[in-house]
């Protein structure tokens, strides 16, 4: 699949289109042949294509920004589910990388404010460029804010005015083993969460009580071998209620989410 797909790249046409290819030039062979070298020695597929499928949209990717996974799109299409029957919701996504869950939620939610929260300056040109590139394909204009997701002063003029806090943060333990495309390729910002994977998730518990309102919804993406350390963080945290731990389509933990309490959280 990744050769065809490079080809479909190398070509400009799609994936079914080679079904009916003939000759390929010159040109376009050496490009070919120098690209499936490349994928060989474990440079990422999307790196090399320049983009990343994610749900309706193809986002810019490369060089210095975690190139989004299918899993997210079940935490995107979480998100959506919150706010289905809100004219006009406020999202906040921190730590958006390539921005695609707050454009997914832009996209398909025209309505919302949606706010995108990247610490990683090398990354939040992709989330700029993104989120540029959808609004002017006629998106709703996403709000793209360099900032850390732990830090108290982040968006204080949204205290208790959001319906919905995503992020998919740095989870992974440190010392995993991972594969080369993640180790050597994705931005180790977007990696490392300390010895249980976890400590950032810590430190953006308190901002996303702080941005929501009471009874706004709360979701994070987390590593597989934390379906039951995440739920319990945020029992123990205080001010959570139906905190639940949901699957991905190959039945594997993927996200938390949880909804606060019935009192503004000023932490």
């Amino acid at each position: 699949m990744d050769a065809e797909l490079l080809l479909a790249a190398v070509l400009g046409v799609t994936r079914t289109a080679l079904l009916t290819l003939g000759e390929l030039p010159a040109a376009q062979a050496a490009r070919y042949a120098a690209l499936l070298d490349e994928r060989a020695a474990r440079v990422p597929l999307q790196h090399l294509t320049g983009t990343a499928p994610f749900r309706h949209l193809e986002l810019s990717v490369g060089p210095g920004v975690f190139v989004p996974r299918p899993e997210t799109e079940l935490v995107a299409g979480w998100v959506l589910s919150r706010i289905a029957g809100l004219a006009a919701p406020t999202v906040v996504d921190l730590g958006a990388g390539s921005g695609a869950i707050a454009l997914a939620v832009a996209n398909e939610h025209p309505g919302a404010r949606v706010v995108a929260v990247e610490r990683d300056a090398a990354a939040i040109e992709w989330t700029r460029h993104n989120a540029a590139t959808r609004a002017a394909a006629g998106d709703t204009p996403v709000e793209v804010l360099a900032g850390d997701m732990t830090d108290r002063a982040l968006l204080t003029g949204l205290d208790g005015l959001v319906d919905v806090v995503v992020s998919n943060p740095p989870y992974v333990p440190d010392g995993a083993r991972l594969p080369r495309e993640v180790t050597e390729h994705d931005p180790p910002l977007a990696l490392w969460g300390g010895p249980d994977g976890l400590d950032v998730v810590r430190g953006l518990l308190g901002t996303a009580a702080r941005l929501l309102r009471p009874g706004g919804w709360l979701g994070i993406e987390h590593a597989d071998q934390q379906g039951s350390a995440l739920p319990a963080l945020l029992r123990a945290h205080g001010g959570w209620t139906d905190v639940a731990d949901h699957r991905d389509l190959a039945d594997r933990p993927r996200y938390t989410t949880a909804q606060l309490g019935g009192h503004h959280a000023a932490r």
